[in-house]
């Protein structure tokens, strides 16, 4: 009888300028977990993401219910980072000169 070898596998994430991503695409664990979240099947999620794998979808989403105070944890922080960052923009760049300077050309 053959004998099944068990190891520990890492999930499919790197994290890339503070954003964790699928392994090997542009894809954010944020979107993976949204999308989840939304009801989609990994079947699903990969159908909307060709390049991330269905093994990988379903990798991602174990790890997310093992670890879900930590993922929402990250997913907060990463979701206030967006938002200072719009901020921040939006004091850069505001919206109604913006708007102004379209109307003039």
């Amino acid at each position: 009888m053959a004998e099944l070898k068990f190891e520990a596998e890492l999930p499919p994430l790197v994290m890339v300028d503070g954003v964790a991503r699928v392994a090997g695409t542009r894809v954010p664990l944020d979107t993976i977990i949204d999308f989840f979240k939304r009801g989609y099947t990994p079947e699903k999620i990969v159908d909307s993401f060709s390049t991330v794998s269905l093994a990988d979808a379903y990798t991602l989403i174990g790890y997310y219910l093992r670890h879900q105070a930590e993922v929402e944890e990250y997913l907060r922080q990463s979701q206030e980072r967006s938002e200072q960052i719009r901020r921040e923009n939006e004091a850069r760049f505001p919206q109604r000169a913006l708007k102004n300077a379209c109307l003039l050309a």
